[in-house]
């Protein structure tokens, strides 16, 4: 039933009309809203100084929720039950996290889901574990699609707990093969948030910059408070004068779009190798500044259909434009495909396991494999850690070759610079996982 779901999912992204009439499609809608329901818990900021992201997320969660229903729903036991999500606001901090997990449980919501936060979800997964350990017919299954500290799927991996984003070691051993082949980089410069994540970025990319070039001076760091400097240039002029060629950082928002703006405002023509220099907000505020230098890297990106051509890129497209049929406007445009087959695969092993239980659907997602059209991966069973490829890209100018869509309707897109296997991104693990007794 399940197998299939990418084939199906697609019906959500067809014009009303392809569906056969308005009425019918207003009565399988009605149909739907008399089924079970099998209910995640978003905990997330919808509130705050990231409530634009924790909203960029909901709609994700909604897309590929609706799809699934549209598909025929999670069966079980031959029952088709409907995927929803219920949105609980932590205002994005970890007290906040905390207070909307007691909520969830209050509500007898046995799945939830966070991303937005290594610090958040690493609290999360203490309380979930706690929780899980004083209440064994009431646990808990925690569904990571966005925090990447690396320890949360190694010293810290907990049974209850599936990351389907990959690491920040992952994502820094994608960035630094770009790096290996940049010859006309011989010094780098280090920028992070004053944070656990911003830290480990800058302390990782220290000890992994020396394995595969060592021939690059690390010239110089820098960690900074978040979300607090309004002017970066002083830490430009600083990274100037240190003589770098490229920048490596896990900053975001404005963090990063000011950084960036400042370093070309000094006059150093810069590379830039980031995590999220295409979030949402970010390419149209960084501008001309982060054409040509700024590079992110992530799973996928509605240009890789450009690379794969054929069938595997014309699914990649639908999949991009079906998204935006439905959430048009230029702020809504913030997909992540890494969400929707982290739902995808809940509703397989949820049918699996015919049951809604922790336990049970932690079991049916260890192994599990994922394939579509245009992107594939496995959940690690040793570590919960999903493996997937990975896609560094570099954001030019609309028009340039590569480029087929834009950002949030700006002149700035993502064109692929270099696209890993999921053998290639694969990292080892030191999980050693406690798995329940029954």
């Amino acid at each position: 039933m399940t197998q299939n779901l990418w084939k199906r999912r697609q019906l959500l992204g067809l014009p009303l009309a392809l569906w056969g009439s308005a009425g019918a499609a207003s009565a399988w809608a009605q149909e739907q809203q008399s089924w079970p329901e099998v209910k995640v818990a978003l905990v997330e900021g919808f509130s705050g100084a990231f409530g634009n992201a924790g909203e960029g997320i909901y709609r994700n969660f909604l897309f590929a929720s609706g799809a699934i229903n549209a598909a025929g729903g999670i069966v079980i036991k031959g029952v088709p039950h409907r995927l929803v999500v219920e949105r609980f606001d932590s205002q994005g901090s970890v007290q906040g996290a905390l207070s909307m997990l007691k909520a969830v449980v209050d509500k007898k919501i046995r799945i939830v889901a966070q991303g937005n936060s290594s610090a958040v979800a690493g609290a999360l997964l203490d309380a979930i574990n706690k929780h899980n350990a004083r209440n064994p017919a009431q646990r808990l299954l925690f569904l990571n699609y966005s925090a990447v500290e690396t320890a949360l799927t190694n010293e810290r991996c907990s049974f209850w707990h599936f990351r389907f984003d990959t690491h920040a070691d992952m994502r820094l051993k994608a960035l630094f093969e770009v790096l290996k082949g940049d010859q006309n980089v011989s010094k780098v410069y280090l920028v992070g948030q004053d944070y656990s994540f911003g830290r480990y970025v800058v302390e990782r990319a220290r000890q992994m910059i020396p394995e595969v070039r060592p021939d690059i001076e690390v010239v110089g760091q820098v960690l900074h408070p978040t979300g607090q400097v309004k002017d970066f240039i002083p830490y430009a002029t600083q990274i100037k004068a240190s003589g770098a060629q490229a920048i490596v950082t896990g900053n975001y928002g404005n963090d990063l779009s000011l950084l960036v703006r400042a370093v070309r405002d000094v006059g150093l023509d810069a590379s830039f190798y980031t995590f999220y220099a295409n979030d949402l907000g970010t390419p149209t505020a960084m501008g001309d500044a982060g054409v040509g230098r700024a590079m992110a890297v992530i799973e996928w990106h509605p240009n890789v259909g450009v690379e794969l051509g054929g069938k595997a890129g014309e699914a990649s497209d639908a999949f991009y434009l079906a998204f935006r049929e439905r959430f048009s406007k230029p702020n809504e445009d913030f997909i992540r495909l890494r969400i929707h087959v982290m739902l995808e695969m809940l509703a397989r092993a949820v049918a699996q396991a015919e049951v809604v239980d922790a336990q049970w659907i932690a079991q049916a997602l260890e192994g599990m494999h994922y394939q579509n059209a245009f992107h594939s991966g496995v959940m690690r069973a040793q570590d919960h850690q999903f493996q997937q490829m990975l896609t560094v890209m570099r954001m030019e100018k609309a028009g340039t070759p590569g480029i087929r869509f834009t950002n949030e309707g700006s002149a700035y897109g993502f064109r692929t610079v270099l696209r890993l296997t999921p053998d290639q991104v694969e990292m080892p693990s030191y999980c050693q996982m406690q798995r329940p007794v029954s």
